[in-house]
């Protein structure tokens, strides 16, 4: 598997998401590909990994060019056990999703899909996040494979900066062409939680977590922004959470 580049697959949404489906159809045409996803959905579990249960792999496909391995790990447990233990060599390109809705914007801290791109990148790994801005299980992909082949073969060719990722938002299909690529900025937007109040058949009171999301940034050039003009949106992303501005004003002497 060394003539072709290799790209490790992953997602958020489990093994059996169509956007799992697609994604590793695409990578397929541009390298080799080992897939490891969830059993379970992980949506919203963000970077968290496994450490109080052994994660056990099941390789679920074999092939020349494909293996298909499923874990009862999250999403970043996935790519630190390609990196250390599944693969054969350090991958030339992570990349997961196609999640199913939006990472745009302040859903990125929420995000499993995002948590292993940047896995990937303080491992040194280019990696992306593709998501496509339609939540429902049987979301249209068909438009997405020449903005998701662009944009990956440009990262395969030339890499990316050091501790740079991509969050790659695409909008859902509409009778609209898509009018092509915006590099962003992330808008300063927030979910605004509801919990509603239920309660189970013994009468014990029990929460479910809703809410609605709000975006109140005005300012040109963000990812919302590029979404809700038909443009594919592409934020490059950092691990590194310092507030670089302030080091140097800050002093509790």
């Amino acid at each position: 598997m060394d003539s072709r580049p290799l790209i490790l697959v992953t997602n958020d949404d489990g093994i059996k998401a169509p956007g799992l489906r697609r994604l590793i159809e695409i990578m397929r045409k541009l390298g080799d590909v080992v897939a490891i996803s969830s059993e379970q959905v992980m949506s919203g579990m963000a970077h968290a990994v496994t450490i109080q249960t052994p994660l056990m792999p099941r390789l679920l496909k074999d092939q020349e060019g494909y293996q298909e391995y499923v874990t009862n790990g999250t999403p970043t447990d996935n790519v630190k056990l390609g990196k250390h233990r599944l693969l054969d060599r350090t991958p030339d390109l992570v990349v997961s999703g196609i999640n199913h809705g939006s990472n745009a914007s302040i859903n990125i801290i929420y995000s499993g899909t995002m948590a292993a791109v940047l896995e990937a990148s303080i491992d040194g790994i280019p990696a992306i996040g593709f998501s496509l801005c339609d939540y429902m299980p049987d979301a249209d992909f068909s438009h997405v494979e020449e903005w998701i082949i662009r944009i990956t073969k440009k990262v395969l060719n030339e890499g990316l900066p050091k501790g740079v990722c991509l969050n790659v938002n695409i909008p859902r299909i509409s009778d609209e062409p898509i009018k092509g690529i915006k590099v962003c900025r992330q808008a300063e937007s927030r979910w605004v939680e509801e919990f509603e109040e239920r309660k189970d058949p013994y009468g014990r009171t029990y929460y479910w977590l809703g809410g609605r999301f709000e975006n109140g940034d005005k300012r040109s050039e963000t990812d919302e922004k590029a979404l809700a003009e038909n443009y594919i949106s592409v934020v490059p992303v950092q691990f590194d959470f310092t507030a670089h501005e302030q080091v140097g004003k800050m002093n509790f002497e």
